[in-house]
């Protein structure tokens, strides 16, 4: 719905007026191809490719390794491009800008943006070549050298169509009228037109940018018969400047509204600019740069989207809008009586908004603006508002006062109440106080309002007012008029609270990322250490990588779209498929009946139907699947199965109801150490505490997508999708066939993050169910929403725990019970997982753990990046900082807590592994010298003393995490080319560049291009483990090392007989030249009985320091610097490395602070795409981010002693989480709170806004629990 920016194009269009050509970006899958007439639509397929020439933009986002899974990187490709056409030498707030609406899972960006600067010019290689002055990269190969990328040349760019040009000379406009199935679009080009039109169909919608209607239409199934598109008018794109202000066109692009205001805000005097310079400020996080290339400042207005980020800053701005009917013209004021309910405004059905005035401001008058989103760009803002005062000349007498909120009320609402009492007096401290009296009294909410976080959004109402007081403060005090001074002497209060180091314009800076060394004596040609590009970074940035999706379609083929459950406990009284039937297109339908074999699947030993049959358990569960012709149709056809169900009672949605009734599923695990009754009676101070972690979405950019394609006479099933052996084995046992007549392959997925392991076995048996039941192919995509409902996400979990320690900090006991939501697939698994990673990097004498898995009536969770480690870390960790918290009121230095409790020397985990945690401490220390943390640490409580609304934290976090344990089929061929096929799916970790590095370079020591890596396939490589937990070039590299090996022991007596043969020598002396290997691994156990074991063949390593800027009125933080440390053994290719410690590192902090899930009180997930969930975008980057891979580290148990690394570094995002929670605590500080406190992940603005217990957040009344229905509730 135009969030994820993946597929981004460039669209381009000639002027005949102007002979003027525009180029700009947009989003294609809200681009309506009805209002492409005359228009050129270049894909990133156009400007180059791997069989002629890469563009430059193609090449430097893949050879500074900012493609990894790559599904993203074609949008990547075009947003730049289009900037780029457009500025040839952008600065870096142009490339952060153009790519703020475009979304990457895997990479943390630094990479993309790392290759997107390199088009800055001269002065950006010199502040690059003075930054890498300072860091001593001496023998330290380079990720990507800038020296071999081509070279830009604007004057080599792609023409416009010489014929749509011509086209455009010659052609007289005429209405354009298209008639689809059920909808008709009109495009008229007179104004006239446009009124006679409206007035004939005065319910149709007038769509210019298509980002409103167009996802009503396709997310709410809203239609619309007849669709009004008045892109061709010319009246509504006129521009009118007056010496009283400017009329804009109605139709103009919110990029073309924020080029003028930028125009004008430089040619007007300061005093004219207030209006400008406010819309300015919204324009610039507005959105995405797709979304403002599109979307129009008329259909912004009109939409009354009640948290409108324009329309409060309108209406405070004293703007007008000139609309137009049959019935002729009139204006009217955009203000309080405008906007009149949700969506709705008081213009008339068949008026349409032909421009907008915005008056210049005058001498004495300001406006502001203020908002504040989940996101701090391409976000849709949680409370927005426009503020204007005028104050009398020379005085602080409010003359004029007009404030205005969006996101407290069902539409825009203006505090009108608040402002006649304001007007009239003097500005000062007792009007202000009284101020927020009477807005908290005016503008309310109540508890259960739609949206949530009531208690937040009230605060910022005030919040919002404090800020604009304070700017006000400094204007009135830079108009030299008299404001109230203190009797002492001393600085005046409100001066102490603004101070000028707290700006927000901060800005990207180059970090650090350093390698290893190769080997002294390591071949040249062996690249095993050394960078290399990801082998299929040049197709990705291409277009021509070949995703699930992009398989062409066969004759017959049909789509498959699922029928999901609406309650989240009832029985299943009918399902009627009638109505489905009848529609156009629609071919047949599936439910449980129609399985022939097993109707559920077993993982762990617990079951989970493939399609209810007699019951459903939660809100998203499937039932049923109907297939058509096209993906409409089989939309169509599923929205019109009805079914009919009995709501059972006992319905469980949340931990503490499961905790409360005793739903849990066994097993239910502990583990102990030591006495921890006896180490709570020895200890010298005891703290309890809570703490909640959320869910978390995969997000892997392409959703689950499979093709099962029936063939042969026998009907042997070949499907594409993700390979592993227990998906072949759920569709042989759903069809009731052998396994042998199923074949799973695939080349790569966009994204997995262990959501394609479990759930896809289901989704891959319903639709082999559909193929088989049809005889014909059958193609399954799940569009963003149904994929985040139907799929499950990362464990959210509950935990408790008690900890006893002595007076210096030494933890002697720690009784820990985490409460995992899970409901049914992979119970042992995660709660295993989660109590073996109970300690992390410490040692407790004394240490308790219990899981528990909690049966609810939500969407089954499943693997996630660390499966229930994360959770599990974050648990530990926070005994860890509530201690420190306990210890800084005795004054203890921050780092001792964590410093005297962690492991030292040879050491024995709770369950009885020995191991030495030497690489830890080194990472630990070389941590806190790169960066720099005790002199940061003086620093960062000189900036919290100085700064009262404004608090920076820092935070030092270790990891130690565990890793467990494939098969690999190795061809040589005659002309000496090798093909390699193994185990492992390819989904952005490089597992294939590994692989090709591992056989070519170090094992057959043949060149790179004589090697092939084949689509990973069952048929070659049957019964793969999963490409998960971080072990997929452990194992799948040892296999494909293993099959070299006894190729080359076979070649052994040709070489010696002819060391200058050639492959066609071994051929002829009849050696086998295919081979295949298999690795198991060492052997891992756990006794749980005996609570002991070797589940982990070896620890990976590392430490994270991160340091964060806070707002505390709102929440809002920004990560400053990163600086992490990693033991990843000796890397492989660091340039892949160093891209997965980055990425999953965003993905932690997204976990950790940002990504939140909330359901309905009935159990309906509500945030379901981009536009409500929000992952880590580029302007979430910590502004310097440096990543350090520990020198002279080894590892016996792994491929040439590297270690895994994809999953590990997720955590320690964590140490963002805890740099808030610092700056949190300094906040307190001011207010007279100390101690522990509580604040639960993720710590988003709302739950760090709350924490801080600012006065305005105290002002706010907090309705008594029970007393309502919240909106949303926490599970």
């Amino acid at each position: 719905g135009g969030g994820c920016g993946a597929c981004t194009v460039m669209v381009s269009r000639y002027n005949p007026r102007e002979k003027t050509i525009s180029h700009f970006s947009a989003n294609a899958c809200l681009l309506p191809v009805c209002q492409l007439h005359l228009a050129a639509v270049t894909t990133t397929e156009g400007i180059g490719s791997t069989e002629t020439r890469i563009h430059p933009v193609q090449e430097r986002i893949a050879k500074a390794n900012g493609s990894q899974c790559g599904f993203c990187t074609p949008g990547m490709v075009m947003s730049l491009y289009a900037l780029l056409r457009n500025q040839p030498q952008p600065s870096l707030e142009d490339i952060v800008e153009a790519l703020g609406g475009n979304l990457c899972r895997c990479t943390g960006y630094r990479p993309i943006v790392d290759g997107c600067k390199t088009f800055c010019g001269v002065r950006m290689s010199v502040m690059r070549h003075l930054e890498s002055l300072l860091v001593d990269n001496a023998g330290v190969p380079e990720l990507f050298h800038e020296g071999d990328l081509l070279p830009q040349d604007p004057t080599q760019e792609l023409i416009f169509p010489p014929e749509l040009m011509l086209m455009a000379e010659s052609q007289r406009p005429l209405t354009q009228t298209f008639c689809g199935e059920r909808i008709t679009w009109v495009s008229p080009v007179t104004l006239r037109e446009l009124v006679e039109l409206k007035a004939k169909h005065p319910k149709a919608p007038l769509v210019l940018g298509n980002t409103g209607v167009g996802l009503e239409m396709k997310f709410k199934g809203i239609l619309h018969p007849v669709i009004i598109s008045p892109t061709r008018v010319p009246e509504l794109y006129e521009v009118n400047k007056t010496p009283d202000g400017v009329w804009v066109g109605a139709a103009c692009s919110l990029t073309s509204l924020k080029t003028l205001v930028e125009k004008l805000v430089r040619e007007l005097h300061e005093d004219q600019v207030e209006t400008f310079s406010a819309l300015l400020q919204q324009l610039r996080s507005l959105g995405g740069q797709q979304i403002r290339n599109v979307a129009s400042l008329g259909g912004n207005i009109a939409s009354a989207a009640p948290n409108s980020d324009l329309n409060p800053v309108l209406a405070a701005g004293r703007c007008i809008l000139s609309v137009i009917s049959k019935g002729g013209r009139r204006e009217i004021a955009v203000n309080e009586d405008f906007f009149v309910g949700f969506g709705k405004t008081a213009l008339k059905q068949d008026e349409i908004i032909l421009s907008v005035f915005i008056p210049v401001s005058k001498r004495g008058e300001f406006v502001r603006a203020f908002r504040q989103a989940p996101r701090k760009a391409n976000a849709l803002a949680t409370v927005t508002s426009g503020m204007r005062v005028r104050f009398a000349q020379g005085t602080d007498a409010v003359e004029d006062l007009a404030i205005f909120y969006g996101g407290v009320g069902p539409c825009t609402v203006g505090a009108t109440k608040t402002c006649r009492e304001v007007i009239g007096r003097r500005w000062n401290e007792e009007t202000l106080n009284e101020a927020y009296r009477l807005l908290l009294d005016e503008i309310s909410l109540p508890p259960s309002a739609p949206g949530g976080k009531v208690e937040f959004r009230r605060s910022l109402t005030l919040s919002f007012l404090f800020k604009f007081n304070l700017q006000m403060l400094q204007k009135l005090n830079e108009m030299v008029v008299k404001l109230p001074s203190c009797t002492n002497g001393s600085e005046p209060s409100w001066r102490w609270q603004v101070r000028p180091d707290c700006s927000d314009k901060r800005r990207l800076t180059f970090g650090t990322c350093r390698s290893q060394e190769v080997s002294q004596g390591q071949r040249g040609d062996d690249l095993v250490g050394r960078p290399v590009m990801h082998r299929s970074a040049l197709s990705q940035a291409t277009g021509e990588a070949v995703y699930c999706d992009d398989i062409a379609g066969s004759q017959g083929e049909l789509f498959l779209a699922l029928v999901t459950s609406t309650r989240a406990h009832a029985k299943l009284i009918k399902i009627d498929d009638g109505e489905a039937l009848k529609l156009p297109g629609v071919v047949d339908a599936v439910t449980a009946k129609d399985i022939p074999g097993k109707k559920f699947r077993t993982f762990t030993g617990i079951d989970e139907e493939l399609l209810a049959e007699n019951e459903v358990t939660c809100v998203g569960q499937m039932v049923g699947a109907v297939v058509a012709d096209t993906r409409q149709h089989a939309k169509q056809g599923a929205a019109a199965v009805k079914v009919v169900y009995e709501d059972l009672p006992d319905r469980v949605l949340t931990i503490e109801e499961a905790i409360e009734k005793k739903s849990f599923f066994k097993p239910q695990r502990e583990i102990e150490r030591g006495n921890v009754t006896e180490g709570f009676r020895k200890a010298d101070q005891m703290l309890e505490g809570e703490i909640r972690i959320g869910g978390q979405e995969h997000f892997y950019m392409e959703t689950q997508s499979m093709l099962v394609v029936p063939s042969g006479e026998e009907k042997e099933l070949k499907v594409s999708h993700r390979v592993h052996l227990s998906h072949i084995e759920s569709i042989a046992e759903t069809l009731g066939i052998p396994s042998n007549r199923v074949s799973c392959h695939v080349k790569r997925m966009g994204g997995a993050f262990g959501g394609k392991v479990t759930k896809t076995s289901i989704l891959a048996s319903i639709t082999a169910l559909a193929a088989w039941k049809t005889g014909q192919a059958v193609r399954c995509v799940l569009e963003r929403g149904d994929d985040m409902l139907i799929t499950g996400a990362r464990h959210p979990v509950l935990a408790n725990y008690k900890v006893g320690f002595m007076n210096d900090g030494r933890i002697i006991a720690a009784d820990i019970h985490v409460f995992a939501k899970i409901f049914t697939l992979d119970v042992s698994l995660v709660i295993e997982k989660i109590l073996l990673h109970i300690d992390n990097a410490y040692s407790v004498p004394n240490l308790r753990g219990r899981a528990t898995a909690c049966k609810t009536n939500l969407p089954s969770n499943t693997a996630f990046r660390g499966f229930g480690v994360p959770q599990s870390m974050l648990v530990v960790e926070s005994v860890i900082n509530d201690v420190r918290a306990w210890r800084e009121s005795v004054v203890s230095p921050p780092l001792q807590i964590r410093e005297k409790n962690m492991y030292k020397g040879p050491s024995i985990t709770h369950y009885k592994l020995q191991f030495d945690p030497e690489n830890l401490l080194r990472c630990w220390d070389e941590c806190l010298q790169k960066a720099d943390y005790h002199s940061r640490r003086t620093t960062i409580a000189q900036f919290n003393q100085s700064n009262r609304f404004k608090k920076r934290g820092i935070a030092v976090i270790p990891i130690k995490y565990g890793i467990a344990f494939a098969a690999a089929l190795v061809h040589i061929y005659k002309d000496g080319s090798v093909l390699v096929s193994h185990g492992g799916a390819e989904m952005g970790q490089g597992i294939h560049t590994k692989m090709q590095q591992v056989v070519a370079s170090r094992e057959l020591r043949i060149p790179v291009s004589l090697i092939h890596i084949s689509e990973t396939s069952t048929n070659v490589v049957p019964n793969t483990c999963p490409s998960a937990a971080s072990f997929g070039t452990d194992a799948n590299g040892m296999a494909v090392k293993m099959a070299c090996e006894t190729l080359l022991q076979r070649l052994e007596p040709v070489i010696r007989e002819d060391p200058k043969g050639t492959w066609q020598t071994a051929f002829f002396k009849k050696i086998g030249l295919s081979a295949t290997g298999y690795y198991r691994g060492p052997d891992t156990y756990m006794d749980w009985k005996k609570q002991e074991g070797q589940p982990y063949a070896y620890f990976t390593y590392g430490t994270c320091c991160s340091e964060v800027e806070v707002d505390c009125l709102t929440g809002d933080y920004q990560t400053l610097r990163t600086d992490i440390v990693m033991d990843i053994g000796r890397s492989i290719n660091p340039s892949i490395d160093i891209g997965q410690i980055e990425g999953a590192f965003m993905q932690g902090l997204g976990l950790y602070t940002m990504e939140e899930r909330k359901f309905s009180p009935s159990g309906m997930l509500y945030p379901r795409g981009p536009a409500q969930y929000k992952i880590p975008a580029v302007c979430d980057m910590p502004l310097k981010f440096n990543v350090y891979l520990l020198a002279g580290s080894s590892n016996l148990h792994a491929i040439y002693s590297s270690k895994g690394i994809g999953e590990p570094v997720l955590f320690l995002g964590s140490s963002v989480f805890f740099a808030i929670k610092d700056a949190v605590a300094a906040a307190r500080k001011d207010v007279g709170l100390g101690g522990p406190f509580k604040l639960d992940s993720p710590a988003c603005p709302e739950e760090t806004c709350l924490a801080c217990a600012s006065c305005f957040v105290q002002m706010v009344p907090v309705p008594k629990p029970g007393s309502f229905q919240p909106w949303a509730i926490d599970v």
